[in-house]
């Protein structure tokens, strides 16, 4: 009978250890489905406020490009209500002028300057190559809806009307940064030309021949200006109108011409693709210079008795 009463208690005590165990599991899991919502909730409190910020970004987008490409027309709605349409055409005025300077002070930063005009804006790009400040190019733009290039003074090989039909309309920084790189490739390759025939007139046997973009250039040259003879042509290609180095340079040699000729010929198409004309042209006036210091230092040396480098180095 005791036996029965003890087993009888334990399985009791034994049932509600699981039943208590279970209530603790059950309470867990409420409690981490408590846990969920909130999260659930403050998630979803986070979607709404990000999508609030969404939205006052997307108006402010829209005020920006309304206040650069002139917008609707804030007087339109002035009949309808004019003290509220008063207050948002001023407001929009104002925006305008915020934004416009905005825009002009990071052109600036771009190599872009510019100024607010009564009719919209006056841009100009300044060029450069290799530290050196060229031309500058301006444009007025009419900043009402579509935008429009009313004067400017970008060369007429440049295409200028290509680059606003696809740009200026929806991307106006894009515009600019394009029409930029053109014109300072330009200027690249005709600040090369220019210096090539100022400095180094005395390798070239006469002007250099090409047109007014400066993307085909052809010339004959020697690399030593005292010669008498020019031994090499050059045919100088610029097929990409943002690149101011060749993409395709041909040097010939005359047909008896010796072996070296021939090697230095075909070293100087690499170098051609390299680096700027002038550069190249320096070089070979650095090569004379070494050279002609050279040959007096061996004399001297040799009349003195003792080895010049020159020696050294093939006794070595």
């Amino acid at each position: 009978m005791g036996e029965s009463a003890t087993s009888l208690r334990d399985g009791i005590l034994s049932h509600l250890e699981n039943l208590e165990a279970s209530s603790h599991q059950l309470a867990l899991k409420q409690r981490g489905g408590e846990q969920q919502q909130e999260k659930v909730t403050r998630l979803k409190a986070r979607i709404r406020e990000l999508r609030h910020k969404r939205d006052e970004l997307r108006a402010k987008i829209a005020m920006s490009r309304s206040g650069l490409i002139g917008g609707k027309d804030a007087t339109q709605n002035t009949s309808q209500t004019p003290q509220a349409s008063g207050t948002s055409t001023q407001a929009i005025l104002e925006w305008k002028v915020e934004n416009m300077k905005n825009l002009l002070q990071m052109f600036r930063l771009t190599g872009i300057s510019g100024k607010l005009t009564r009719k919209g804006i006056c841009l100009c790009i300044n060029t450069a190559f290799e530290g050196t400040y060229l031309d500058s190019y301006c444009l007025h733009l009419r900043v009402r809806q579509p935008v429009q290039i009313q004067h400017h003074t970008v060369p007429a090989f440049i295409p200028l009307k290509q680059i606003a039909d696809e740009y200026l309309q929806t991307d106006i920084k894009r515009f600019f940064s394009v029409l930029s790189n053109h014109l300072n490739a330009y200027v690249g390759r005709k600040f090369q030309a220019e210096q090539l025939q100022k400095h180094f007139a005395a390798f070239l046997a006469g002007p250099l021949q090409g047109n007014s973009l400066y993307n085909l250039l052809e010339f004959s040259y020697r690399v030593k200006p005292e010669g008498k003879t020019f031994p090499f042509s050059a045919k100088l290609t610029y097929g990409d109108p943002l690149s101011f180095l060749p993409t395709e340079a041909t040097v010939a040699h005359k047909e008896d011409a010796v072996a070296s000729e021939a090697e230095m010929a075909a070293s100087h198409q690499t170098l051609f693709h390299e680096k700027p004309l002038h550069e190249i042209f320096h070089s070979f006036t650095d090569a004379t210079e070494n050279l002609s210091q050279a040959v007096p230092r061996e004399l001297s040396a040799s009349s003195k008795g003792v080895p010049s480098d020159r020696g050294k180095a093939t006794a070595v």
